[in-house]
């Protein structure tokens, strides 16, 4: 059970936050008021709750262990609301403070560690004398903590009675200099970084998986990937990318006979079909999927993870050469004989619909997690707008005392248009700084939400843009956030509505 809450396999919700709260205050007598005034001073639910009940009174010490008390968890999904509250009274009257507090991030769901994914890996890795390649496979994929041991989990070898099993994806490094450093470019592959969702194909024993990043299996989200694996040989594992493919005609794709590559739509029409769990004829027709592969895991139910890229990539060019589907592509690869005219390439990046380039050393092996030094993400810098905060809400856990997300606005003539929230780029020191001026400049109230005067201005970094109906700007940008404060300028001298209008008409299109 440690092993699968330090990986993210948090057990089902018990009970909701909002029975939580209303069962603390039964005991504790506050009021609500009160109540939701000590819970935004926290900034968390379970921690609240577990330093406002009262001191146990129990001498009885708690005996249950972590498993028994998951266990008991699932015993009571199907439990009544008065059998739940009876279970959460007892535990909270025999538990102390720090034992509430995991009790309740336990019974919310909500219980998370704050510390690299990798470190578990790593700690399994020298306690169990095996390699974190082995650890971080091994722990991957379905597995139920309620039904599995220690020792079936890690200490024995991978049986292959699960076809569906992942393999742990490796993860690029951001390049942040010219890549001269790397050293020769006759050693490395360039790739166009796109923008869609990582994802592992799987294709064992006549059946097909597909697992997103986030270990989640999420074949059922791509019916239209039964092509792929139809055409895909048994014992295959495919890294690559999940897009969305632009509205087209099909005779537009061929040149004598051969599948052209089709450049993907903005992830912002993909986001569409993320989350649904209907998927109509007409999502299915007007957003279709595809899938980039860049990587071999697996040939003929072999793990070829350790083979040089190079020799991965042949086999790759091989298997692709008898796939011609228009939604399946081999990863294209970017010829280039030295890294300035790479760098010239990378310009282009938002012409071909794409984040950046992709760096990837031949002679490397596929790895584990995060590393530097094998694979760089050498991304295009983000466009950017000049904006000015005129809203302003608390933020949560460690920030839950100030004031750090925030609403932007443009200039539409004589009004301010808001467009996006941030949240995230500016440093402490300067979050405390933007806090003080709110508290002393807010101008209404509506919840936790403050209007303040419009004078704070920042130049606010964005990876995309694309146009929305549900925003009031008539866009809405992905991965928005603070690139720097922008104290040189004035609330006059802000960008327009017409500025962000003109971005979205050269590298934006409709959601």
């Amino acid at each position: 059970w440690t092993i699968a809450l330090f990986s993210g396999r948090r057990p089902r919700r018990l009970v909701s936050g909002t029975l939580m709260g209303q069962w603390c205050m039964e005991i504790t007598r506050l009021p609500a008021w009160m109540f939701t005034e000590c819970y935004g001073m926290v900034g968390d639910l379970s921690e609240t709750i577990a330093l406002l009940l009262p001191p146990t009174t129990s001498t009885a010490a708690s005996t249950l262990s972590l498993s028994q008390l998951l266990h008991k968890f699932i015993q009571l999904q199907p439990a009544t609301e008065t059998e739940k509250k009876a279970f959460v009274l007892d535990c909270w009257q025999r538990f102390d403070t720090q034992e509430r507090f995991v009790f309740n991030k336990l019974m919310s769901a909500n219980f998370r560690v704050g510390v690299s994914a990798n470190l578990p890996v790593q700690a399994l890795s020298q306690a169990c004398n095996l390699t974190v390649a082995e650890v971080a496979h091994r722990i991957s994929g379905q597995w139920d903590p309620a039904q599995t041991t220690f020792q079936h989990l890690i200490l024995q070898p991978h049986s292959g009675t699960d076809s569906s099993k992942p393999y742990p994806f490796y993860l690029a490094y951001p390049l942040e200099e010219h890549p001269a450093n790397l050293g020769q470019p006759e050693e490395w592959q360039a790739e166009w970084k796109w923008d869609g969702i990582r994802g592992l194909a799987i294709k064992r024993n006549e059946e097909g998986f597909i697992w997103s990043r986030g270990e989640e299996l999420i074949t059922d989200k791509f019916p239209e990937f039964k092509k792929l694996f139809d055409r895909l040989p048994n014992g295959v594992c495919l890294d690559g990318e999940i897009v969305a493919l632009p509205q087209h005609d099909a005779c537009d794709d061929t040149t004598a006979g051969e599948t052209v590559f089709r450049q993907p739509a903005p992830f912002a029409a993909l986001q569409k079909r993320i989350g649904r769990k209907n998927l109509t004829k007409k999502i299915l027709s007007e957003i279709p999927a595809g899938f980039i592969a860049y990587d071999l895991l697996e040939w003929d139910g072999l793990d070829i993870r350790h083979e040089p890229l190079e020799n991965r990539r042949h086999r790759l060019e091989q298997l692709f050469s008898d796939i011609h589907d228009l939604a399946f592509h081999l990863s294209p690869t970017i010829r280039f004989t030295n890294w300035d005219a790479l760098t010239q390439t990378r310009s282009l990046s938002r012409a071909q619909g794409a984040e950046g380039l992709m760096l990837k050393r031949k002679s490397a092996a596929y790895g584990t997690g995060r590393r530097r030094g094998d694979w760089w993400k050498w991304k295009i810098d983000p466009m950017s707008i000049d904006a000015v905060l005129i809203y302003a809400q608390k933020g949560s856990g460690r920030r839950s005392n100030l004031y750090t997300d925030y609403t932007f606005a443009v200039r539409d003539g004589d009004k301010l248009v808001p467009f996006t929230k941030a949240y995230s780029g500016l440093t402490d020191k300067e979050f405390a700084q933007v806090d003080a001026f709110v508290k002393k400049n807010a101008l209404e109230k509506f919840g936790p939400v403050r209007t303040v005067k419009p004078e704070l201005v920042f130049e606010i970094g964005f990876e995309g843009i694309s146009a929305s109906n549900r925003h009031k700007s008539g866009v809405a940008l992905r991965f928005p956030r603070m690139l720097r404060w922008r104290h040189d300028k004035k609330a006059e001298e802000i960008n327009s509505l017409e500025d962000l209008r003109n971005l979205l008409h050269a590298y934006g299109k409709s959601s």
